[in-house]
């Protein structure tokens, strides 16, 4: 007769489980604590020498970087705490004795499936409610060089962007809105692709009814080679405030709604945001990536023990989990550079993958 039940048994269920959740935290926690510690022996010398700072400084950047860690090796964690789940079972013969009971494989990694889809989930939750702000707040501690963080003020600094054809460069952007004020503006006028002139000037501002009034501005043109000074110039009546101020989204430091709203307001303002929206996409997938590795690992758990194929069998599993992970870095390299899609920059390796280690896990079955 053939079991047409998705799980096993419940006590099978949460026997396998409670194996995989506990040897995946272990796994986690070995390797989180070993990449913290030698991260630490490049950074502490850095931190410690700021005068002033300490112990307090130290335990500081460990609460700052553990998140990242923990969000990133997550995925790898679960793979290896498969595999190891799987290994010891296949050794033990526990599998052959759920199989002689009617057991498929796929209830086999039924369990484990459901359990890594509640880890994605706190995979997510993890990631947009603690490491987007510890991303920021280490990456503003890392600017000012471990030396205290002066408060907030809205300036960002080495703002540049592409406007039409024409490059621009300010030093540094504070204000928002009609208040927005610049500072080391240097913009290169281009049609094309050919440069026709260079306007550069010490600071800036936004005027009523549109456009830039610059102040000590110099405008050297390409084509005459004529250089010229002017103490004020006007210029740039379809630039808007917000190109200078969304100018830097870093979507690691965003979490998923807030970054959709950058998303949508750099739109208004006529910007790309083609490789945003691939980072967008992946704040989903990159969690639940974490529901492949089961199936991925699953190819340890079948086969005879004594046939003396376990350990290739494992590494067979742990190549396939580490070959996601490359498919997955380089469909997001290819987003950011346009060639991708966004969904299929985030999604597809997943999908792949899905479709890979079903066909992984049939063939091994039969």
């Amino acid at each position: 007769m053939i079991n047409l039940q998705f799980f096993p048994s419940r006590r099978i269920a949460l026997y396998m489980t409670r194996l995989f959740l506990l040897r995946s935290a272990a796994v986690l926690v070995a390797l989180v604590g070993i990449l913290m510690m030698l991260d630490l022996l490049g950074k502490s010398g850095q931190i410690l020498a700021v005068p002033g700072n300490g112990d307090a400084e130290i335990w500081r950047y460990v609460g700052l970087r553990l998140p990242q860690l923990i969000a990133r090796f997550l995925p790898f964690a679960v793979l290896l705490g498969t595999l190891i789940t799987f290994a010891g079972l296949n050794q033990n013969s526990e599998v052959i004795a759920m199989k002689a009971a009617g057991i498929s494989a796929h209830q086999i990694i039924a369990p484990l499936i459901l359990a890594s889809f509640f880890v994605a989930l706190v995979h997510f939750g993890f990631s947009e409610r603690i490491v987007t702000r510890a991303n920021a707040a280490l990456t503003a501690w890392d600017n000012a060089n471990y030396h205290p963080v002066p408060p907030e003020t809205g300036i960002q600094n080495n703002v540049a962007f592409l406007h039409g054809d024409d490059l621009i460069f300010v030093d540094r952007v504070s204000g928002q809105g009609s208040g927005v004020r610049l500072a080391g503006f240097t913009l290169y006028d281009r049609t094309g692709g050919v440069l026709h002139r260079i306007v550069t000037a010490d600071n800036g501002g936004a005027v009523p009814g549109g456009g830039w009034i610059l102040r000590n501005a110099s405008i050297f043109s390409v084509d005459t080679g004529a250089f010229r000074r002017l103490p004020a110039v006007r210029l740039g009546a379809d630039i808007l405030p917000d190109e200078f101020t969304l100018a830097r989204v870093v979507p690691d430091e965003q979490d998923f709604f807030r970054l959709r709203r950058s998303i949508a307001d750099l739109e208004v303002a006529n910007r790309a945001t083609a490789a945003l929206r691939g980072a967008l996409w992946h704040k989903i997938a990159g969690p639940f990536s974490t529901m492949l590795m089961p199936l991925l690992a699953a190819v340890a758990a079948f086969g005879l023990a004594r046939s003396g194929q376990l350990m290739l069998r494992a590494v067979i599993g742990m190549a396939l989990g580490f070959a996601y992970f490359v498919a997955d870095n380089f469909a997001i390299a290819m987003g950011n550079l346009g060639a991708y899609p966004p969904f299929l920059a985030a999604w597809g390796p997943f999908l792949l993958f899905l479709l890979v280690g079903e066909a992984v896990l049939i063939r091994t079955e039969e």
